[in-house]
Formats: structure tokens, sequence, C-alpha cells
């Protein structure tokens, strides 16, 4: 089963909504609002049902500037137990809510650096953050890859039906505008896994897509690019870019979101942004002026041996020199130079193997004995999770409490905003 993590819109909240839009309120404001008695909207349901062929149960429907999201989702939840006396326990738990978030990005504005973030969902084509989802996101490819959601707008006069999600800095607040980069493989050591490098159990960690999953702490991750980038043994690849494997040196491992390498800090980024920018030249058949100090990037034609460094704009030094052998220009054979003896040229960042064994992110959940059932918050009844987003409704008819797995607490918005799935 998938936990399809529905909610219910009320449309006279989806009036209230529109008459807040002028005004300026902080991205965090709660808004309380007085619903009319049941039966009183129903008409707009009706019409929502006709709209789209199909009963509204089946939607998943957001209101954006609400901080409790009511809802009639079934979840994906089993009764294990059905013992009499647990379920006429009807009180609430009063738990208070963990501060946990499943998402890192890169903050562009202020930050400038790697922060938990919070994922929003908004129609594509209004940009309008009250929008009827099909489903919520379970994986990070909903999220990431277009028209993996649709719905239906509630927006006045829009016809938008693709939902698209964004993630926003949590360190401080933000305009509509002011998005961040999603970084999709830093996350919450929620497992306990150990540092592939330093063995510590640290958190957030960077969870490579190799088959095992290594795992490398944020401080060891910059040890590893600043050593690789020193070494110069960063991989230009066609379609990824400049980029680097798993530290153990997996294969089919490329970091595809470069902005990951904003681990690197400001001055070590710009580094790194030349020597992509020089290889981009190299595997273009350009070279690179070799006088000590230019090292400006020239793309001959194909058979000129003898090249210029042209001074233009401030840049390149006029020298000249060979092709081949990248010495000042001569007539005749080069001068064949032997290299130096270079054993540990990709030495200078070792993982060791029984670190590597130990720091796999898939084998630790299934070495371990993971919590698989929790109680209901509301009924105590025990619940079990096989899958699916973090949207919780309790199978027992009598209940349907809906709650956040990971708090433990009725469902809202920031549940949604920090780990909605992960």
């Amino acid at each position: 089963m998938s936990c399809t993590g529905s909610w219910e819109f009320q449309p006279t909240l989806f009036t209230v909504f529109t008459g807040f839009q002028g005004c300026d309120l902080p991205e965090q404001s709660t808004v309380h609002v007085v619903l009319p008695p049941p039966g009183s909207g129903r008409c707009s349901d009706l019409a929502l049902q006709h709209r789209l062929g199909r009963g509204v149960d089946s939607l998943t429907r957001l209101d954006l500037t609400a901080s409790r999201l009511p809802t009639t989702s079934t979840g994906l939840a089993v009764i294990l137990e059905t013992d009499d006396d647990q379920r006429a326990r009807e009180e609430p738990e009063h738990t208070e809510p963990r501060p946990h978030s499943s998402f890192y990005v890169y903050c562009k504005s202020v930050c400038r650096a790697i922060q938990p973030g919070k994922l929003r969902v908004r129609c594509r084509a209004c940009k309008q953050g009250t929008l009827t989802l099909s489903r919520g996101p379970s994986c990070w490819d909903d999220v990431l890859l277009p028209e993996r959601i649709h719905g239906v707008c509630q927006s006045e006069g829009c016809l938008g039906r693709v939902a698209e999600f964004y993630l926003k800095c949590a360190a401080h607040p933000t305009s509509d505008d002011d998005t961040s980069v999603a970084l999709d493989l830093v996350m919450p050591n929620v497992r306990d896994v150990p540092c592939i490098a330093c063995t510590d159990i640290m958190s957030p960690v960077l969870v490579s897509q190799c088959p095992d999953r290594h795992v490398i702490c944020l401080d060891c991750f910059h040890m590893y690019c600043v050593t690789r980038l020193n070494e110069r043994q960063f991989i230009h690849h066609p379609d990824v870019g400049y980029s680097l494997p798993c530290a153990a040196g997996c294969p089919d491992s490329l970091i595809t979101e470069l902005h990951h390498f904003r681990a690197l800090g400001d001055e070590q980024y710009e580094r790194y942004q030349q020597y992509a920018a020089e290889e981009c030249l190299l595997q273009m058949g350009g070279v690179l002026c070799p006088a000590p100090g230019c090292g400006a990037g020239l793309l001959p034609e194909e058979d000129k041996r003898m090249i210029q460094c042209l001074l233009s704009n401030g840049l390149g030094c006029g020298f000249v020199f060979c092709r081949d052998c990248k010495e000042g220009f001569h007539e005749g054979e080069c001068h064949v130079r032997s290299s130096p003896v270079s054993g540990g040229a990709l030495q200078g960042y070792v993982v060791d193997e029984e670190a590597a064994l130990q720091a796999r992110w898939e084998q630790a959940s299934q070495e371990t004995i993971d919590e698989t059932t929790r109680p209901c918050p509301h009924c105590k009844v025990p619940v079990e999770k096989s899958g699916g987003c973090m949207h919780m409704v309790c199978p027992r008819a009598q209940c349907k409490f809906e709650w956040c797995w990971i708090c433990r607490v009725e469902w809202n918005r920031e549940c949604m905003g920090n780990h909605w799935f992960g």
C-alpha cells in the first residue's frame, strides 16, 4: 500500500484565503477561520466533483495559509491490536512537536550556506499556493521532476493542473520569490550511520547515490572535495558537469546536483568553477596558456602547432608556445622530459574498507530493528507504517485522527514543510 496523504480543502477557507491575498502578512502567520455549519458548502463540493469527474475524497486539498490541515485521508495504516481497553482511551496525548527537517537546501540569498529547508507547493500556472492535489509527494522524484503530480487550481479563472514544488530556507523569513536549491543527498542521520571517513555519527550527512548509499558527514565531505580539487581529480561529465563520485570510489555514483559542492565554501567554490571551466575548454580541444601567472583559455585551430596567447580585454600575456610540449615555440621535434613518478596521485583522500562497510545507509536500515508501529496519539491504537509519506490517519473507524508519524501530533503545515516524506 502507499500513503496517499490526502487533505480536505473547504471552499469557505479558500474564500477567506483570497480575501487575505492583498494583506502584507509574514509567511508564518496563523489565520483562524470560523467555518459555517456542515452542509452549507455542499454545492461547491458537487460542482468540483462534476469538474473532476470523480469524488472529492480522492483528492489532496491544500490551503497553505492554514496552520492546521483538516483531512479525510485513509492513509497508510493498519490496526495491529484490537484490545477494547486500549480503544477506550480516547483522551489525546499532549505531545510537543519535535523540530525535525528532512529537507536541506543551499540558501542563495541571505545565508549562502547549507541550511534546513521548508517544502512548499503551488500551481505552476498562476504560482498561487491554493491547490487541489491528486496525491502527496512520497519521494524526491515527485518534487524535482516536472509534471509528476497533478491536480486542480482553486484560484479564480486559473485552469492550472500541474503542481510545482519548491523549497525555502528555514533559517530566516523569505519572500515569495526567495527560493533555495534542493540538496536531495543531504539528510538527517536518523539511522545513526557512521561517517565513511571519520567514523563518527554526525547529522546531517550526505548519502551517496551508489548502490550501498555510503554516508559521509558534511565536514568530511568538505575535506574530500578540497582534496580532490587540489589534485584536480574532479570528473567532467558531458551531461552532469564537473563532479565527484562517492568517496569510496563506487562506479556510477556522480553527484548530479552540483550545488552540493557549495559545501566547499565561497573561496574554494570559485576555484571549483574555474577548474570546471578549464576542464570544459580542454574537452572542447582548447589549451591553457602555460606561462606562469597566466593560464588563459585558448581555442586554436585544430592543426596549428604554434599558439600565441593574445592580449585582449585585459586577458592573455602574449606568450608564444608549442601546442605539443607547452614550451616556448620551437622548430623541429619537442624535447621529451620525463615526468616525475607520482604513485600517490590519488592517495590524498583514502577511505578505510572497514569504515566503508559500516557507512552504508541501506544496510543500516536492514540490520537495525526499525520502529514500524506507533500508537495513534488520539486513541492509542498501535498503527503500522510500511511506506509512503509521513501523513498518517488512524485506521480505527471511530477515531480517524490525522497525525504526523515523526512528530506524533496532529498533521499540520510545519510537518508538511519539514518532512512530508523522507
